[in-house]
């Protein structure tokens, strides 16, 4: 791997990947969960800080293990190749892969609206999307980023828009009660923390971006900075357009403001701009997805075909083939299923927030094991932020499996067929891999 991307490459990466389509949605569910506006609006601000807290914890674990594979490695330095395989070959088969499937599904919905291609119209979507992600970064990391570029700055717009019309374009809405006892300040953070999701997906890129080590945390917190303040100013706007019970009644809360500031027209804008928010998320998440099956294959001599590495195109081929087959396949099983994005959130949540949790408590043994030498970055008010990171991590894999059905089952199916895997396989020794 080279550095050979920008500062502001990382960064649209991590806005585009946390922007996804869960603000399009989401902010009815966290308004329905809500006493007042200031609960709701106070919980988007908690949402945005605890995400930084994460991001500070991942910044000193990218400063003192420096390293492709990002989780991957940081696990392999904290609990060995084997717990750490069990992380890559999770991320391959079920949570990056399974995050492009349902980002995909996303945008099948949204163009089936528009225009249908008959009974598996969201499907055909769906794996269109796929092919076009896997292809454009099989090009190579020039067309991947510079595409992740165009598309966050389409989003950033779109939701720029949806502001501007909310807090200048419509009239106040009247106030609206919301339904009295559903007030859960608990499962209001549940979903707000769901859609800052992803923003840890930049240290992959670590080995890759102009002096990783000391820039990766500001990539991170600028991105999570700016998608904090754009979340803010978009649920005012929906609380401006829509009132708090407004909100809590609706099941497109976007689409009802475009709706009201131009008409019958404003839904299929709405519509343009989740599918391109959609687009952004899969195209990120497919390019740093790619780079575990990378890192794993440098450890596990079975997988070596995964770490063919294109210098020319600066892109990790085999990966981005793997990853796209496997998103495929989870497509064409969704669009068997009564809801085919449900289905992938059911399959991909638990096994995420345990992996996140691992990566916590991975901080603390990293840092004993360096005894009293501090890390390029270091982590502020150690050990209470990396203890609040953990016990979010701990809180919401408990919520997830609550609310989880058949789709949990088979992803920790998958998991453990992972483990089995393991039995037989035998990693490289450090100076092998060195």
């Amino acid at each position: 791997m080279k550095p050979t991307l920008r500062l502001r490459d990382v960064i649209a990466l991590t806005i585009g990947i946390i922007i996804g389509a869960g603000i399009f949605r989401t902010p009815s569910l966290v308004a329905g969960a809500s006493s007042s506006e200031t609960m709701m609006l106070a919980a988007w601000i908690i949402g945005g800080t605890l995400s930084i807290v994460g991001a500070l914890c991942y910044a000193e674990l990218a400063s003192a293990e420096p390293g492709a594979g990002g989780d991957y490695h940081y696990l392999m330095r904290a609990f060995g190749p084997r717990p750490a395989f069990l992380y890559a070959w999770s991320r391959l088969a079920v949570i990056q892969s399974g995050s492009i499937a349902l980002l995909a599904f996303i945008f099948g919905d949204y163009a089936t609206a528009l225009y249908s291609l008959g009974p598996y119209s969201n499907a055909i979507y769906a794996g269109l999307v796929v092919l076009a992600v896997t292809l454009l970064n099989c090009a190579g990391i020039y067309f991947g980023t510079r595409a992740q570029n165009w598309l966050t700055i389409a989003e950033v717009l779109g939701l720029l828009v949806i502001i501007v019309a909310g807090l200048l374009l419509v009239p106040e809405a009247s106030p609206q009660p919301v339904v009295a006892g559903d007030a859960s300040f608990g499962m209001m953070m549940v979903f707000v923390l769901l859609t800052y999701g992803g923003w840890n997906e930049a240290v992959y890129l670590s080995a890759e971006l102009r002096d990783g080590r000391r820039r990766m945390g500001h990539a991170m917190i600028l991105g999570l900075i700016m998608v904090a303040v754009l979340y803010l100013l978009v649920n005012l706007a929906y609380l401006r357009a829509l009132s708090l019970g407004g909100m809590a009644a609706s099941d497109a809360v976007a689409a009802d403001v475009m709706d009201r500031a131009f008409g019958a027209g404003g839904a299929a804008l709405m519509s343009a701009v989740i599918m391109v928010a959609a687009l952004t998320s899969a195209n990120a998440t497919a390019i740093t997805g790619a780079r575990t099956g990378y890192a794993l294959a440098r450890t596990f001599p079975a997988f070596g075909w995964l770490a063919r590495w294109d210098d020319k195109r600066g892109t990790p081929v085999n990966a981005f083939i793997a990853q796209g087959v496997i998103a495929l396949l989870l497509v064409i099983g969704g669009s068997f299923s009564r809801d085919g994005f449900q289905s992938a959130v059911e399959y991909t949540a638990p096994v995420f927030w345990f992996f996140l949790l691992l990566m916590g408590i991975a901080l603390f043994i990293l840092r004993r094991r360096r005894g009293g030498a501090k890390p390029p970055f270091a982590v502020p008010l150690y050990p209470l932020l990396p203890a609040i990171f953990c016990l979010t991590s701990a809180y919401l894999l408990y919520a997830s499996l609550a609310y989880a059905g058949l789709g949990a089952i088979i992803g920790a199916g998958v998991v453990a067929a992972g483990g089995i895997l393991l039995i037989f396989l035998k990693p490289r020794t450090p100076e092998e891999t060195r």
